[in-house]
């Protein structure tokens, strides 16, 4: 990359489809607008579970390919999002999925829970010292909802940024570079208890999905009072939803609904909410993630 003109926005992820559903309407927002937006996504989501019958062979437990098949789910998905620049943290397969907490697959050898932490910083400050991003969205140190490979992205994340402003550290992976604003995904509250008087009263209920998911099980609620930042809308609804259908393994796609692999239905939420834990803030409320920040 040799263009660093214009705003320029770096997403951290830990499997192909957590981009999409937390991040999708401000991806296709600002890719529209002419922004460089990088995704790196640290593992293949190889033990992901399979939704549609028909391919619950690629499963981890069965022929164990379900990685690569994730891989061109992904590249559907940027496509839809106009998204050109994604990655995978140190290369495809360089991290294997862990597995939810708890799970035989955290003690895998391989697996992103068990990378060191400043090894795989480093693979991300080589990013990092490329693209040279003015804003960088990951996750809540919890991850959203615990899972390893979540909280693991926030930290390499984190580390990441820290490691990437500091001038004695690795001056082969390029030249410092500080990022301006660091956000955390997060939904509030009142916006989850919305969403889901939606899909209840539209009686989704029998329909495509068995049940209803609970707010619960929403990653990332928080009180409405720490959302700083509010990004998308309806121009860009449609593109996300699309950008889901194409992580067709994993998601099921339901109007302005969708359900994972419990098969329970919940919000697709086209508006994305953030919050600001580095960097200074361009409003009390910013529409912008950019907000504050020179070109």
């Amino acid at each position: 990359m040799t263009d660093l003109s214009g705003r320029r926005l770096l997403l951290v992820h830990a499997h192909p489809d957590d981009e999409s559903i937390n991040n999708g309407a401000t991806m296709a927002k600002y890719a529209a607008e002419g922004a460089h937006v990088t995704l790196v996504t640290c593992t293949l989501g190889e033990e992901g579970e399979v939704i549609p019958p028909g391919l619950r062979h690629l499963a981890a437990d069965r022929d164990d390919t379900l990685g690569a098949h994730r891989l061109g789910e992904l590249a559907a998905a940027m496509k839809e999002l106009g998204v050109t620049d994604h990655r995978f943290l140190g290369g495809p397969g360089r991290y294997r999925d862990s597995g939810m907490m708890g799970a035989p697959q955290n003690d895998r050898p391989g697996c992103f829970w068990r990378a060191d932490l400043d090894e795989a910083a480093a693979l991300l400050v080589e990013v990092v010292r490329e693209v040279r991003p003015q804003v960088l969205v990951t996750y809540d140190p919890d991850g959203g909802y615990g899972h390893p490979d979540h909280i693991q992205a926030h930290r390499v994340a984190m580390r990441a940024a820290d490691l990437a402003a500091e001038p004695a550290f690795r001056r082969d992976l390029g030249d410092p570079h500080e990022i301006a604003k660091v956000y955390w995904n997060c939904v509030p509250l009142s916006a989850v208890e919305e969403g889901f008087a939606r899909l209840r009263e539209a009686g989704r209920e029998g329909d495509l999905f068995p049940g209803v998911a609970a707010p619960s099980d929403v990653p990332g609620v928080v009180p409405d009072e720490e959302v700083t930042a509010v990004v998308g809308g309806s121009a860009h609804a449609a593109r996300k939803a699309a950008a889901m259908r194409a992580h067709a393994t994993q998601i099921a796609v339901d109007g302005p609904f969708f359900a994972l692999s419990n098969d329970l239905g919940q919000p697709l939420f086209d508006t994305e909410y953030y919050k600001l834990v580095r960097g200074r803030a361009g409003a009390e409320r910013e529409d912008d993630l950019f907000a504050g920040v020179d070109g």
